[in-house]
C-alpha cells in the first residue's frame, strides 16, 4: 500500500488498494482502519467496485444506517444516494461545515463515500481535523468549555423547511440529542471539539459561574458557540479533495467535520455513501 499524506494536519491518499478485494480481506481492513485513525480521512482513486462491495467493505467497521431524509439504494440498505442535478434544488445542508448526524444519540462512526458521476470541475469536498482544532484553542477557552454540553437537532436543520406537521413528526422520531462540547475519541483518546452546524445551543451554560442574573447569558453563550463552530473554517486544519469518477473517501466522523462545496450547478453530481453506526459520546 502506498500512503501519501495530503496536508500536515489531515488526510492521506492510499494507493495500490482495491476496495473490492478489501471487502473480503479483514487484514487489509485492519491496515486501513489504522491509517484512518492516524489521518482521519483517507482517499482512494479508480475504485471500480460494485454497490455490494461498497456495502461489504463499510460493514467491516460496523452496521450501516439509512438517513431519514436522503434516500437509500433499494437493493442495498444503508447505501444513501446523494444525487444532484440541474432539476434538483440545492438542499443547503451539504455546503456547511458539519459532522454527520450528530442529531443522533449515537452519531456515526464514519462514512465511505464513492463518486459515481461528477462535474468536470468543481464539487470538491473539504474535511477539518477537530482534534487539532481543540488542541489549539486558548487554554482559557478549554477551561470554559470543559463541562459544557450542547443540543444537536435534525428538526432545526433538515426539518426547518418542512411543513409544521412533517417537521414535528421528524422531531418526534429523532428528538434533539445532547453531547459533550468536547468529546473523547473512543479509540485514540483524543479530545475532539464536537459542535457543528447541527448544534443549536448549550444546555448547561446558565450557571452562577457564567451568568450574573437575568438573561445576560444569551450573548455570551451564542457568541461562544459561534466562535467554536467557526474553528472548522481555519485552513490550517483542513484538506480539500477533488473528486473524479470512482474516487472514494472514508472519514472518521468522530474527529472531523466536512463541507461539500456547492459551486458546480447546473452540472450533475452523483455520490453514494455508506454511513456506519457509531457509539454514544462521552
Amino acid at each position: 500500500m502506498r500512503v501519501e499524506p495530503l496536508t500536515c494536519a489531515i488526510g492521506a491518499e492510499l494507493g495500490n488498494v482495491d476496495l473490492g478485494a478489501a471487502s473480503r480481506d479483514p487484514v487489509l481492513v485492519a491496515e486501513i482502519r489504522a491509517l484512518l485513525l492516524q489521518h482521519k480521512v483517507v482517499f482512494f482513486r479508480d475504485q471500480e467496485i460494485t454497490r455490494a462491495e461498497h456495502v461489504a467493505f463499510a460493514r467491516h467497521f460496523g452496521e450501516l444506517e439509512d438517513h431519514p431524509v436522503a434516500g437509500s439504494d433499494p437493493d442495498h440498505p444503508g447505501l444513501v444516494r446523494i444525487y444532484k442535478s440541474p432539476e434538483q434544488p440545492n438542499d443547503r445542508y451539504e455546503n456547511a461545515w458539519h459532522t454527520d448526524a450528530t442529531w443522533r444519540e449515537k452519531p456515526p462512526f464514519g462514512c465511505v463515500l464513492r463518486c459515481v458521476e461528477c462535474p468536470p470541475v468543481g464539487g470538491d469536498t473539504m474535511w477539518a481535523n477537530m482534534a487539532l482544532a481543540y488542541e489549539r484553542l486558548p487554554q482559557q477557552v478549554k477551561d470554559l468549555i470543559a463541562p459544557l454540553r450542547a443540543r444537536h437537532s435534525i428538526e432545526a436543520s433538515f426539518g426547518a423547511a418542512m411543513a409544521a406537521e412533517k417537521r414535528l413528526a421528524l422531531h418526534a422520531q429523532f428528538p434533539d440529542a445532547e453531547h459533550p462540547v468536547v468529546r473523547t475519541h473512543p479509540e485514540t483518546g483524543e479530545k475532539i471539539l464536537f459542535v457543528n452546524a447541527f448544534t443549536t445551543h448549550f444546555t448547561n451554560y446558565h450557571t452562577p459561574a457564567n451568568v450574573r442574573y437575568g438573561q445576560d447569558h444569551t450573548h455570551g453563550s451564542s457568541d461562544l458557540l459561534r466562535y467554536l463552530v467557526d474553528q472548522a473554517a481555519i485552513p490550517e486544519y483542513q484538506v480539500r479533495f477533488r473528486w473524479k469518477r470512482n474516487s472514494v473517501a472514508m472519514w472518521d466522523n468522530r474527529s472531523t467535520q466536512h463541507y461539500a462545496v456547492m459551486d458546480y450547478p447546473p452540472c450533475h453530481r452523483k455520490m453514494e455513501r455508506a454511513g456506519i453506526v457509531g457509539d454514544a459520546t462521552y
